[in-house]
């Protein structure tokens, strides 16, 4: 089998879907290119039945995208699937992605149909998609919840029908690693004519489940991770592309697979879209937050700058970043202390250096986190207050 895992892109469509994430037409244009930079195989970009600005945007990203397939999401009705066309005709590698819900849940609340009307949507749907686009992707939502038998059912019948991608969504988040292995084991094993298709995978993370998910189902056969820059989405939102393609990237002698996505890209990408929605990423998100290469603790600051791999699995510059970050406050030790006033053009004693920790720690008490700023006035405080010239702290030149 393959072990060249896909990546497909659904920020511009279900990451705008999180409330206060909306994005206007140049915005995401702009975004769209930066992710074909990422490297990124799909980018959906977008629901054209949504509204005409989406229509447009889809359009024109379309056009402008050379290098990565652009996505239309619709509906199985035909009206959605005929904007959808519309949509993508222009685009150098189009994909059609139609989607109908499959769960009894759905199916009785939601929909009001029966299993075999779904089905026959489904097959309909795809087949009218594949005489416009050859790229189909055909999504059974809430196929976590959903009847594993019918699953199998439907998935087989829209691979006759022509589709080359199979979605198995975890739509409200809901699986465990385990079970989700094992649906996606079980539709592997189980479609006579999966050899025609492609796996994908669409988690959701209302239990920080989305990545762990992802990688479970690669494991047992999935060839496509549909996630977001950030993880943004709907709810709690989607698996995260950065913490997708670094797990993979950083743990290969566990996982021997590739990506396309050029890592350096991923800080940036991060960076953009925080800039262009103001929303930005918590500190402690992994791989592209604040503190993802800080540290504080006087333990890991001073096995870090002996060696970054004591406590980094990865360098930051791996991710688009500089360097890592070393933080002054209560927890550093003198190791990390004396480095800083290096850095900063300060060459102190050992007695000096202990006057200037125990100022930095009181500090810290006091306003959490010691500045570059802070550190300078402590050490100029401290020079004017020195009874004699000879006392004062030396700076380099």
């Amino acid at each position: 089998m393959d072990n060249h895992i896909k990546i497909f892109d659904t920020t511009l469509r279900d990451g705008e879907q999180s409330p206060g994430y909306s994005m206007n037409k140049p915005e995401k244009l702009r975004l769209a290119l930066q992710l074909e930079k990422l490297g990124v195989d799909v980018i959906e970009a977008g629901f054209p039945i949504a509204s005409d600005g989406d229509f447009e945007t889809v359009k024109e990203i379309g056009k402008i995208i050379k290098k990565s397939t652009v996505a239309a999401l619709c509906r199985t009705r035909q009206v959605d699937l005929e904007r959808a066309i519309s949509a993508v005709q222009h685009a150098a590698k189009p994909r059609i992605h139609t989607f109908i819900a499959t769960s009894d849940i759905h199916l009785k609340y939601k929909l009001q149909q029966t299993r075999e009307q779904v089905l026959e949507s489904a097959v309909k749907a795809v087949e009218y998609a594949k005489s416009h686009c050859d790229d189909v992707e055909f999504s059974a939502e809430d196929a976590s919840r959903s009847d594993p038998e019918f699953l199998t059912e439907i998935f087989t019948a829209v691979i006759d029908a022509g589709a080359t991608t199979i979605n198995v969504p975890d739509t409200v988040g809901y699986a465990l690693p385990w079970e989700y292995a094992e649906l996606i084991k079980t539709l592997n094993q189980n479609i006579p004519n999966i050899d025609k298709a492609v796996i994908s995978v669409h988690c959701h993370n209302d239990l920080g489940l989305a990545v762990a998910n992802s990688l479970m189902a690669v494991q047992n056969g999935a060839r496509q991770i549909e996630c977001t820059v950030n993880g943004i989405g709907e709810r709690a939102g989607n698996a995260s592309l950065e913490e997708v393609v670094m797990a993979i990237e950083t743990r290969k002698n566990i996982m021997n697979y590739t990506t396309s996505v050029n890592t350096k890209e991923i800080y940036p990408s991060s960076q953009m879209l925080a800039q262009i929605t103001g929303k930005g990423v918590q500190p402690n998100k992994a791989i592209v937050g604040d503190n993802a290469f800080a540290h504080e603790a006087g333990i890991h600051q001073h096995g870090v700058l002996k060696n970054p791999l004591t406590y980094e699995i990865m360098t930051p510059e791996s991710v688009g970043l500089t360097c890592n970050k070393i933080v002054i406050g209560k927890h550093s030790g003198r190791f990390a202390l004396c480095k800083k006033l290096e850095e900063l053009g300060y060459f102190l004693s050992k007695e000096d250096l202990n006057d200037v920790y125990i100022k930095v720690t009181k500090l810290a008490d006091e306003k959490k986190v010691v500045e570059d700023h802070d550190l300078v006035s402590i050490i100029s405080i401290m020079n004017k207050t020195s009874n004699s010239p000879s006392h004062k702290m030396a700076s380099g030149s």
